[in-house]
């Protein structure tokens, strides 16, 4: 019985975190929340002044700790199993140190996405910079482009 709990436990942890890495705010020019579905937004041209290759994280640099905690207890357990007594002990304590900082970099891994930072001189003469997650849509210096505007967010588009 011990052992069947110890695996349902595991498989709860490690569905928790597998979930985690799926629920995210997205930073897509393609992606709008309700609450920004059929609002004005206000339009501006340019053209592309420059663009980069960003990396964003999605969990703005804040593990939600499910990573560490997910990965402690199942180093934890996956430590106590080895040797017996107070053997057990210790190589669940080294695990559960072991675990938690894999459990950590693996969700701080997982929160990661690719981006572009688009530099835009708008026909005005004012240079704005945004960045967006990447989505396929490509863009060059000299591109023509459109600035999306609304409530704070603004996203690139062609």
């Amino acid at each position: 019985m011990r052992t069947t709990s110890r695996l349902i436990v595991a498989t709860l942890i490690a569905g928790s975190l597998a979930m985690s890495g799926c629920a995210s705010n997205s930073s897509s020019p393609n992606v709008f929340t309700a609450s920004q579905a059929q609002r004005e937004q206000t339009v501006r041209m340019g053209t592309v002044d420059s663009v980069r290759a960003v990396r964003i994280s999605t969990n703005n640099g804040q593990p939600s700790g499910l990573g560490v905690v997910g990965g402690g207890a199942l180093g934890a357990l996956a430590g106590s199993t080895i040797g017996g007594g107070r053997g057990s002990v210790a190589t669940g304590i080294i695990g559960g140190i072991g675990g938690a900082v894999a459990g950590n970099a693996i969700e701080n891994s997982v929160a990661m996405r690719d981006g572009v930072e688009i530099t835009v001189r708008l026909d005005n003469g004012d240079l704005r910079a945004i960045t967006q997650t990447t989505t396929g849509e490509i863009f060059r210096a000299g591109d023509r482009v459109r600035l999306l505007s609304s409530g704070g967010v603004t996203r690139v588009t062609h």
